[in-house]
């Protein structure tokens, strides 16, 4: 494997994403332009209406040219083997980024609908394109906001896209880490979570939820059945993470 691949803080990127972690927390954006690299890569190398082309193309990117803080390659195998799992109609993801995780759970579940969640316009407008491009645009909606907002979220995606008791058989976590375990409540105190519903969240470790796997450790046998998955942090293999892997029991 290539030094870069294996040590990040040979890479650049990497150093500037370190620089660049306010603008992370405040725009969902680096700050440097590699997130609308990325979409312009992917249109110019990736086969249109190849999902599995759009991807490799966006970890190609991520390993050879700017760092990418999506999911990435080695954890999304975790996600699509828990997407698999719950063979989702409705599936939930939030943080959108450059559209990578709602790629892959449109991937595994063929036949879902996916709805993404994204704070930051910038990012909902690159993840389009993307979709688009890989030819999921049809069935991948980005919705801009935070279920941090005093329920204005929640209420669209109850109003305008059916959201409802039971209705949700999926839920990916990969925005702001200290959100993690709010937004859960809030999704929970709405009852949209079926029986037997699959939870995902990333970067358990790095930068970290504790709050979020104390919880789940905590309910662990009652409302939540959870595997914690040990992995690197993406793009790299020096930096270890976590991926909690949760059974809604309900």
């Amino acid at each position: 494997m290539d030094l870069k691949r294996r040590i990040p803080l040979l890479r650049w990127s990497v150093w500037r994403m370190a620089t660049g972690a306010r603008n992370i927390t405040t725009t969902g954006q680096i700050g440097d332009g590699r997130e609308a690299a990325a979409v312009d890569y992917v249109l110019r190398n990736a086969k249109a209406g190849d999902i599995d082309d759009v991807l490799a193309t966006i970890d190609k990117f991520a390993y050879e040219k700017s760092m990418l803080i999506n999911v990435g390659d080695e954890k999304g195998q975790i996600l699509d083997a828990a997407v698999r799992r719950a063979a989702p109609a409705v599936a939930l993801e939030l943080g959108t980024y450059v559209g990578y995780g709602a790629l892959r759970i449109a991937r595994a579940a063929p036949n879902a609908k996916v709805y993404s969640v994204e704070l930051a316009e910038a990012n909902a407008a690159n993840a389009r394109r993307i979709w688009a491009h890989a030819g999921v645009a049809d069935r991948v909606t980005c919705v801009v906001g935070t279920i941090g907002d005093d329920g204005r979220t929640l209420d669209l995606l109850a109003g305008e896209h059916g959201f409802a008791a039971g209705a949700l058989d999926f839920l990916f976590l990969d925005h702001d880490k200290d959100a993690y375990l709010d937004d859960l409540h809030s999704i929970t105190a709405r009852g949209w979570l079926r029986p037997g519903a699959i939870v995902v969240a990333d970067n358990v470790r790095v930068p970290g939820a504790p709050k979020y796997r104390a919880y789940m450790r905590q309910q662990q046998g009652t409302q939540f059945n959870t595997v914690e998955h040990k992995a690197h942090l993406e793009y790299q293999s020096l930096v270890s993470d976590l991926v909690l892997v949760s059974e809604f029991v309900g």
